[in-house]
C-alpha cells in the first residue's frame, strides 16, 4: 500500500467521523436516503476538507485497488460517508467504468461532474421480474435498443435502479440486434419516467431505487459507450471492482456498528457486572473481531488479484459472498448484543444491520456467485481430466 493511501485514508477517516457522523440523525436523511441538499452540503464539506472524491487524484489517476480497499473502508465508517465523499454506489462504479472505456470527449461530458461531484449517476440494466426482464441473468434483457439514422431509440422498463430520482447522468443498457449495448445519457429526460420509487430496508443511497419506465428514448450514436453488442464486456470492466468497493464500504459500516456494540457492552452492567464479562457478549464480539479480520483480508487478497490486471470475476465472487455473510453475522450479533437499543434509531447499528441484509442481495445473491462458483469447479475438473 502506497504512503500515500495511508494518508488519505487517515484524513477520510477524520473527516468522516468528525465532520460527517453529526449529520446522521439529520431529518434529511429520509427513508429512500439522503435528500439533494443533504448531499450538496455534505460535498460542498469535503471539498472544503480536500477528501472529495479521495481515490481518484488530481491528476485524474485512480487509486490501485488495494488502496481504494483502506480509503474506502474509512468513508464507510459512516452511513453517509461514501456519499459526502463520493465514493458511494452507483457512482463509484459508473466513475471506474467510465475512466477505463469512455471516449475523452464522453469524459469531459459526462465523467467530470461526477468527479467533481457536482452530478449523480444511475446505472440502468435491472428489469422487472413481473416482464421476464434481466436480473441476476443478464441475458433475458428485455430493453431494446434500434437504429434510427445515426440516434438510436430505446424502449423498455427497469427496476431497482439506485439513484435514478435526482441523477444527472445515466447509463443504459438496451439490447440491439448485436447483443447488448451501453448507452450515456444526460438526466433528467422526459423520455425515462420514474414511475415509483422503492420502499427498501436500506436507506443510504440517495433517491432510493427505482422503477422506470423508457419509452422513445432518442440517444445519439455518439452517446454510445463502446460499440454495438459489447455490453456485457463493458460490464465486466465494471462488475469486480464494483463488488470489491461495496465489500469495503459496508466493512466500514461494520466496523462502526462493532465499535459502538463494544462501548454498549462495557458501559451497560446487568447481573452484577459489565455485559462483555459475560461470555455469550464477549463471545459475540470476540466472533466479531474475527470476522472483520478475515473480511479485511478476503478484501485484500481480491484487490490484489485486480491489481495484477486479471478480470477477477471468480475471485469477486468468492469475495463478494465471503465478506457479505461475514458482515452480515457481525451486523446482526451487533444489535444483539446491545439489546433493545440495538432494534432502536438511536446509534446507526440497525441501519447498518438493514443495510448489510440489502447487500447480501446487491450485486448477485449469494446463491446466483456460489451457482457461478460450482460452475467454474466442474470446468477446472474437466480441464484437469482432458489434459
Amino acid at each position: 500500500m502506497m504512503t500515500d493511501a495511508t494518508t488519505i485514508a487517515a484524513r477520510v477517516e477524520r473527516f468522516v467521523r468528525d465532520t460527517v457522523a453529526p449529520y446522521e440523525r439529520d431529518p434529511r436523511c429520509g427513508a429512500h436516503g439522503p435528500s439533494d441538499d443533504l448531499v450538496a452540503e455534505l460535498r460542498g464539506l469535503a471539498r472544503g476538507a480536500g477528501v472529495l472524491t479521495p481515490h481518484i487524484l488530481a491528476d485524474g489517476t485512480h487509486l490501485h485497488h488495494r488502496d481504494v480497499a483502506v480509503v474506502l473502508r474509512a468513508a464507510g465508517l459512516s452511513p453517509l460517508g461514501p456519499v459526502a465523499v463520493n465514493v458511494a454506489a452507483p457512482d463509484e462504479g459508473n466513475m471506474y467504468l467510465l475512466g477505463q472505456r469512455a471516449s475523452a470527449e464522453q469524459k469531459a461530458r459526462f465523467l467530470d461532474p461526477m468527479v467533481k461531484g457536482e452530478a449523480r449517476s444511475a446505472f440502468f440494466m435491472t428489469e422487472p421480474a413481473a416482464d421476464g426482464g434481466a436480473g441476476s441473468d443478464p441475458s433475458m434483457m428485455q430493453t431494446s435498443a434500434t437504429r434510427d439514422g445515426n440516434h438510436w431509440v430505446v424502449n423498455g422498463r427497469k427496476a431497482f435502479i439506485t439513484g435514478a430520482e435526482g441523477a444527472q447522468v445515466g447509463i443504459v443498457m438496451a439490447k440491439a440486434d448485436e447483443g447488448a449495448t451501453m448507452f450515456l445519457v444526460d438526466l433528467p429526460d422526459p423520455a425515462i419516467r420514474i414511475e415509483r420509487v422503492l420502499d427498501t430496508i436500506d436507506s443510504s443511497m440517495p433517491g432510493g431505487h427505482a422503477v422506470v419506465a423508457i419509452e422513445n428514448l432518442r440517444i445519439p450514436a455518439d452517446q454510445m459507450l463502446g460499440n454495438p453488442g459489447e455490453g456485457f464486456q463493458l460490464a465486466q470492466v465494471r462488475l469486480a471492482p464494483a463488488r470489491l468497493t461495496h465489500c469495503m464500504r459496508w466493512l466500514g459500516a461494520c466496523i462502526r456498528a462493532n465499535e459502538i456494540a463494544t462501548d454498549y457492552a462495557c458501559r451497560r452492567h446487568a447481573f452484577g457486572k459489565p455485559l462483555v464479562d459475560h461470555e455469550g457478549v464477549g463471545f459475540m464480539l470476540a466472533e466479531n473481531l474475527i470476522d472483520l479480520k478475515q473480511a479485511e483480508l478476503m478484501i485484500d487478497w481480491c484487490a490484489g488479484v485486480l491489481d495484477d490486471g486479471h478480470l477477477g470475476t471468480a475471485e469477486s465472487s468468492m469475495a463478494k459472498v465471503a465478506v457479505s455473510e461475514a458482515l452480515m453475522r457481525i451486523a446482526d450479533r451487533c444489535v444483539q448484543v446491545m439489546g433493545g437499543t440495538g432494534v432502536t434509531g438511536d446509534t446507526i447499528v440497525e441501519q447498518v444491520f438493514r443495510e448489510v441484509r440489502a447487500f447480501r442481495i446487491y450485486d448477485g445473491p449469494t446463491e446466483v456467485h456460489k451457482w457461478s462458483l460450482a460452475k467454474k469447479v466442474k470446468r477446472d475438473w474437466k480441464h484437469a481430466k482432458e489434459s
